[in-house]
């Protein structure tokens, strides 16, 4: 869910096209026509005409998603499920080009023609396609009780104008990295506060253990604001009101919580300058070559420190909640990719049945073992056969509980680059409580 760049190969754990998901919004019109070009590409799956004969006919587009398995082979299951629904695939291209798969479904969707029936979106573009009214609210289809089943934070995202305009089926959430010698000899406990993490990332420092005690990501991009989403929040601090139509980062608790993260460059310097440059892959390095401490990335890292040819902290390192401020509680930025119903769609209750398939927890766990994507059910994270299969995504729950989504407005793609710049300009002049509250006029005229 933001900006652009290479991800690394895909290993066999989480999956690494997650690793864009979450953080890519470009939503300028360059590659409007790819995207186009992609959803006229549709393709009917497992079923021959005869067993198509009779069945109500429904389109399905989505990113592509790869693990063991393809999207498609998990349409051509459904497919093979029943005998009333016949889906057809239109296939996009992965989220590492979010900009194409973006402008392809708004393509489509601005025609109100009923094309795709269903679709999945990244969680920033929930609240734009649910303003345009492309979306179709789902209520009356998965009341409140049944939403309990969910993420807390995943709903919320889900959610626009107090309606329910998407479903999750996927999440990834930023957390917090640790090495696990450096904690044992430095006080044995994983920090719960940033001030208890500043103290002993500089105690690590002061001993030679480590070059760096705390990498982030300072790069004037989307993923700067997931970091600040995640330290003012856990500052019991806001980005918006409540209501959607202010905001609230000039507040003391946002600008106490960027006051920290300049300090760790200017005061603590339990983090290097060159923060302010970098994305996720640069500050993963250092990490994964044994330099750092502590870091706060995505679940992309994991595989990436366990694999020897990449690493030099195999084994020596664990993942837990990000720190909070005292009074606080963690929080982790939301990513992934949640489903969505068109709202023109002419074969509503089938597009229901394929979207309550798609996010039931059967096929969530099938996308966790085979697609390596992780589910937006807590319950999921118990099944004996993920943890055994997959023992880093089943540790995360306790990551996901807290899990936060960005602010959710139809004008995300200002407001985000209002936040980008001014966090930037506050991160690097010091003046943060002036940069923030330009930050919030600014937004103010875009959200009102």
């Amino acid at each position: 869910m933001s900006d652009i760049k290479k991800a690394p190969s895909r290993s066999n754990s989480l999956s690494n096209s997650m690793m864009i998901d979450r953080r890519r919004l470009l939503m300028g019109a360059a590659g409007a026509a790819v995207g186009a070009a992609a959803l006229g590409v549709t393709s009917g799956l497992g079923m021959g005409s005869a067993r198509a004969a009779g069945r109500t006919e429904i389109s399905f587009a989505s990113a592509s998603f790869f693990g063991k398995e393809g999207l498609g082979d998990l349409v051509k299951a459904f497919n093979e499920s029943q005998d009333r629904i016949m889906v057809k695939f239109i296939e996009l291209p992965p989220p590492s080009s979010s900009t194409e798969v973006y402008q392809g479904l708004i393509q489509q969707l601005a025609r109100r023609n009923g094309t795709p029936d269903v679709f999945t979106q990244d969680v920033v573009w929930i609240a734009g396609f649910a303003a345009a009214g492309w979306a179709l609210p789902l209520d009356e289809y998965f009341p409140k009780d049944k939403r309990t089943d969910y993420f807390p934070g995943t709903v919320a995202a889900c959610t626009y104008n107090e309606k329910l305009t998407a479903l999750p089926w996927f999440v990834d959430s930023g957390m917090f990295y640790y090495r696990k010698d450096l904690v044992e000899k430095h006080g044995g406990k994983v920090p719960e506060t940033w001030d208890d993490m500043a103290t002993m990332a500089a105690a690590a420092q002061k001993a030679g253990d480590a070059k760096f005690g705390y990498l982030w990501q300072g790069k004037q991009a989307e993923v700067l604001i997931c970091d600040a989403v995640e330290i003012i929040t856990s500052n019991n601090g806001s980005i918006l009101a409540p209501d959607g139509k202010s905001s609230v980062v000039g507040d003391k608790a946002a600008v106490e919580a960027i006051q920290f993260l300049h300090d760790t460059i200017g005061k603590t310097k339990i983090s290097p300058q060159n923060v302010l440059s970098w994305d996720e892959e640069p500050s993963r390095q250092p990490f994964t070559s044994g330099e750092a401490m502590f870091m706060r990335n995505w679940s992309y890292v994991y595989p990436i420190a366990q694999d020897a040819k990449a690493s030099q902290v195999v084994d020596k390192v664990a993942v837990a909640p990000l720190p909070h401020f005292a009074g606080g509680k963690s929080a982790a930025c939301l990513g992934g990719y949640q489903l969505g119903v068109n709202a023109n769609s002419k074969k509503r209750e089938a597009a229901i049945e394929f979207l309550t398939w798609m996010s039931s927890p059967e096929t969530q766990t099938r996308l966790a073992l085979n697609f390596g994507l992780a589910p937006s059910r807590p319950a999921i994270f118990e099944d004996a056969k993920l943890k055994a299969e997959q023992p880093f995504m089943a540790s995360l729950q306790s990551v996901f509980t807290g899990a936060t989504p960005r602010p959710i407005t139809p004008q995300y793609a200002k407001v985000t680059l209002a936040l980008q710049s001014s966090i930037s300009k506050a991160l690097v002049s010091g003046d943060v409580k002036t940069e923030l509250e330009a930050a919030a006029a600014q937004i103010n005229k875009i959200v009102a």
